[in-house]
Order: C-alpha cells, then sequence, then structure tokens
C-alpha cells in the first residue's frame, strides 16, 4: 500500500522548508512498500554542520505547524546526518559528504520516488551569491 495523503503532504512541506534554507539533492521517497515503521524517507543535503541545524530546525518548526512532531532526532550534536523520525515520515538531514558516502537513494533505489513541486529542485549554481 503506497504512502498516504497524509504522508505525503508532511514530505511535502519539510521539502519546502528544507528548501528554504538552500538544502540541496531533496528527494523523497516511498518505502512504505518496505518498511511497516514509516510511509516516507525525505533525503535533503546542507553544505555544513551549521546548514545541517538550521535545516532540522525549519523542518521541524514547518511540520509542527501541521501538528507533527517527531518522536526521536537522532545526530544533532555532530550535525553531521540528523535524522528526524515524525512516525509517518523520517527526515535524513546529511552534510553532503555524509550524503554521499552513505548514498541512501542506492539503498532504498527500488522504492518509488514520491513527487515533489517543480520549485523545489533549484540548480545549485542558482544557490551561490552573485559574484559580479
Amino acid at each position: 500500500m503506497p504512502a498516504d495523503d497524509r504522508s505525503r503532504h508532511l514530505a511535502v512541506v519539510a521539502a519546502r522548508a528544507a528548501a528554504d534554507k538552500k538544502a540541496q539533492e531533496i528527494i523523497a521517497l516511498d518505502v512504505s512498500e518496505r518498511l511497516v515503521l514509516t510511509d516516507v524517507f525525505l533525503v535533503v543535503s546542507a553544505a555544513n554542520e551549521r546548514q545541517v541545524k538550521s535545516v532540522v530546525d525549519a523542518i521541524d518548526e514547518a511540520l509542527h505547524k501541521e501538528g507533527a512532531k517527531a518522536v526521536r532526532k537522532e545526530g544533532l550534536s555532530e550535525a553531521r546526518w540528523v535524522l528526524m523520525d515524525y512516525g509517518d515520515v523520517v527526515v535524513h538531514v546529511q552534510h553532503e559528504e555524509d550524503r554521499e558516502y552513505y548514498a541512501l537513494e542506492r539503498l532504498w533505489k527500488d522504492c518509488p520516488v514520491v513527487g515533489l513541486p517543480d520549485d523545489l529542485y533549484v540548480p545549485a549554481d542558482e544557490n551561490e551569491p552573485d559574484q559580479g
């Protein structure tokens, strides 16, 4: 059974909050057929530890406004890979280096991608400050 509407909605809300903090490589995976514990994994990258914390805070605030409360958060003190468990949605905010190393997308490659709004896919060079 695919992820329900609520799970998909929360994933979009979290993805938008991450994008607002300039997170990159935002992807949502429907893991509901593989895991009984959650429906969607949202995976995002951040350039450094400070940005990881900023993205985590933004996602937590946005999901709190939707009535979702994190059951568990892990990795915040190191801010390299923060796992935020909201029950039906699990968010992974990873430092770019850790994202490349652990490659969660490859691990879950047989899971369908949850469609996210097109405006969340901003090319990396558009997030760079103007050099002119």
